[in-house]
């Protein structure tokens, strides 16, 4: 058959269904009902918080270090921007700012991020980072320097003692420490002894910590972002890592469309030639801020007269320090001091197919869970199914938004030689070059607006 080689077609059935990283949403035990709760009853807290902080000088030093950060790293002073609304709005700021503007003037103003309960992970977290500052380990793209402040919510303190923990993909899409299909050159072992634009980092009595990194580069069906790990209560081993403690929490961190839309114009960002995922179609963006008061966006400066100068980023995290997340922490590999090892239990070191923009995924099931005569011995082969056809229609609402289209095919019963192994009476039977013409039909242009659908394909057995 010649339907693996159509365009853009993926085939699975319910035993090798593998669900990518691009553009995929990561399980979460908090319901998004739930997460918006959250953030609305944190945002209402944390802006309780402002006068304290004020008081104890908190926001006065940070804006200074602030200040001084970007006086270190610039080579002329350029025009803030300053987060206004989260998605598909520029970040101007309102100040009048011109290279004589007292940086001073340009960091006072310190907007809050409240982050959600529990964002998603991702498929490439890797345990074992060491704590270190600079962790663009000579990759090639915009220099980043990250500067974050984080607060208790519940007690209105900088969170002193917690280690940020932070990765991101490279110019090109690719993250270090890991090996998979998913990412980059797959059969590449050598990357997973790799450690480019991972890190830890301590917060100091202001609940600050910061990085020097390579802006993040895109991958298909996710925005641009930087994940973010946060560690309270946790030791520092000999080796410079971590151990014990608990994760508060587990998110991702965004930038403006504007910044990003330069920064993808400069090389090596350029040789990518995956479609780009805008903030307002990202499904972690949509969580993050429909329906809430969070606004999970760096505000920046740029560091000198063109964007391959560097960027100075910053922003302010209320986190919640009582919970923990370390459940939902899951990791791809683990940096050793012989190199990285992959974590077999983690899907992401598996071959999984990914799916491209525009792509067809096609499941199958059975018309027998139709089928107006109750079939016996079939309950669980019918169950199956059945929770295939469900999920046909919750993927198609969820990848929509890249041009994916998700359909199941239910046809009646084949005539392969599994299906008569000890049964005496037939019905007519289907074969499966007569089923290779529809999967053919549904992986082409002409089935653009068939989505979400289970293709009854029977010759009328479940009418009436």
């Amino acid at each position: 058959m010649q339907i693996l080689q159509l365009k853009q077609a993926i085939v699975l059935s319910l035993a090798g269904l593998a669900i990518a990283h691009p553009g995929v949403h990561e399980p979460s035990s908090f319901t998004e009902v739930s997460k918006r709760a959250f953030l609305n009853n944190a945002h209402r807290s944390l802006s309780q918080c402002a006068g304290q902080l004020k008081r104890n000088g908190v926001l006065e030093r940070a804006a200074s270090r602030r200040a001084a950060l970007f006086e270190t790293y610039k080579k002329r002073s350029l025009g803030l921007r300053d987060t206004e609304q989260v998605v598909n709005t520029s970040h101007h700021s309102s100040l009048q700012v011109t290279p004589n503007t007292p940086e001073s003037e340009l960091f006072s103003k310190d907007p809050v991020c409240v982050l959600a309960p529990e964002g998603e992970v991702g498929p490439f977290w890797v345990k074992g980072e060491l704590i270190r500052h600079d962790v663009s380990d000579g990759e090639p793209g915009v220099p980043l320097f990250m500067d974050g402040q984080f607060i208790d919510i519940n007690t209105c303190q900088p969170i002193q003692d917690l280690y940020w923990d932070v990765w991101n993909c490279n110019a090109t899409g690719v993250y270090s420490g890991v090996q998979s299909s998913m990412n980059g050159n797959g059969n590449d072992s050598s990357n997973l002894d790799k450690t480019f634009l991972r890190g830890i980092q301590k917060t100091d009595s202001d609940g600050v910590a910061g990085f020097k990194t390579v802006f993040p580069g895109h991958y298909s069906g996710r925005a641009t972002h930087v994940h973010v790990i946060a560690h309270v209560g946790a030791q520092v081993l000999t080796n410079n890592t971590l151990t014990g403690g608990h994760i508060p929490h587990i998110g991702q961190l965004f930038f403006d469309q504007d910044l990003i839309s330069q920064v993808e114009a400069t090389y090596p960002y350029n040789t990518n030639t995956v479609s780009i995922t805008e903030n307002a179609d990202d499904h972690v963006v949509q969580v993050e801020t429909e329906d809430s008061n969070s606004d999970p966006f760096f505000e920046y400066a740029l560091l000198g007269d063109s964007i391959a100068d560097g960027v100075f980023g910053w922003i302010t995290l209320g986190v919640n320090v009582t919970a923990s997340h370390d459940t939902s922490a899951t990791w791809a590999a683990t940096l050793t001091s012989s190199g990285g090892v992959t974590n077999d239990d983690s899907s992401s070191g598996a071959e999984i197919s990914i799916c491209p923009d525009g792509g067809r995924v096609i499941l199958f099931s059975t018309s027998l869970g139709a089928f107006s005569m109750v079939t016996p011995n079939y309950l669980l082969y019918t169950a199956s199914k059945g929770a295939i056809e469900q999920m046909t229609r919750v993927l198609a609402k969820d990848l929509g938004q890249r041009k994916i289209t998700v359909n199941t095919i239910a046809p009646r019963p084949v005539g392969t030689d599994a299906y008569f192994v000890g049964k005496t009476e037939q019905l007519v039977q289907m074969q499966t070059g007569e089923i290779a013409n529809i999967v053919a039909f549904i992986a082409r242009d002409e089935s653009l607006w068939v989505n979400g659908q289970t293709v009854r394909i029977n010759g009328g057995m479940t009418v009436g």
